[in-house]
């Protein structure tokens, strides 16, 4: 696993773009947004259009390819589900771990999502581990508390040596899909908090180093004001990574 060039701007599809629609996309994006070497970009396709997907960005090594999620078993009679170890012979290089969907919808704990971490280290598919609170934790000033938790259970079954390879993506659960957007000054509060974790689930290096991004209702119109915000590494779209043109807006935030 290498060092990643930040910020990082990934795009996390959820349940759309059949691999049809996948090859359409990577193609009209190819279009618009040219390799750069100066930041990382990321897609999580559906499993099911991850060989698309590799198929259309061939010849495009800046373009990066995840996985949403995996079973926390490594085989078995588990129907419809993805081993860490199918998702890296797919090419996968990224995972996606505890997406809040994933705990809400599918009741995903704190143990299979550590779990699942571990599993995606073991098969060299580097991990992001999502965190974040809900509307009603937030009011009862519980925020450190929830995010110190999902974190340090979530690196507990991953090997020391390979802690700090994780990624992490704060997303406030009330601004996923909602439209509403974290101030920076509570997206700043809530990175330094995952960061505290991290240092004591680590150390201090691993802490000031760890990649930290930003999902919840992340658009065009607000991304260079995220962005630009210390302690932000990265932003992890879901509905403006939809169509090329957003993606790709958001991919040059930076850059006027």
């Amino acid at each position: 696993m290498t060092d990643l060039e930040r910020p990082v701007y990934a795009a996390n599809w959820k349940m759309h773009k059949g691999p049809s629609a996948t090859r359409t996309f990577v193609r009209e994006f190819r279009d618009r947004y040219g390799t750069h070497e100066d930041r990382t970009v990321l897609f999580f396709p559906p499993s099911i259009s991850v060989p698309a997907f590799r198929e259309a960005s061939e010849g495009r090594e800046d373009l990066g390819l995840g996985v949403q999620d995996v079973h926390e078993e490594t085989e078995g009679a588990h129907t419809s589900a993805v081993s860490a170890s199918m998702a890296a012979d797919a090419g996968c290089e990224w995972g996606l771990a505890g997406h809040s969907e994933r705990r809400r919808e599918f009741g995903d704990t704190d143990e299979q999502v550590a779990t699942k971490v571990a599993r995606l280290a073991e098969e060299g598919v580097r991990p992001v581990l999502c965190v974040g609170e809900t509307l009603e934790q937030r009011r009862a000033g519980h925020l450190e508390d929830v995010l110190s938790r999902q974190v340090e259970r979530g690196l507990s079954a991953v090997e020391p040596s390979t802690r700090r390879e994780v990624v992490f993506a704060y997303e406030p659960v009330w601004a996923i899909g909602t439209g509403e957007t974290a101030e920076p000054d509570d997206a700043r509060e809530a990175h330094r908090h995952v960061r505290d974790a991290v240092r004591r689930s680590v150390d201090d290096d691993a802490a000031e180093s760890a990649v930290i991004l930003y999902g919840g209702s992340v658009k065009p119109h607000n991304a260079r004001e995220l962005l630009e915000t210390p302690g932000l590494d990265g932003v992890l779209v879901g509905s403006a990574s939809l169509t090329p043109e957003s993606f790709a807006q958001i991919c040059r935030a930076l850059d006027d």
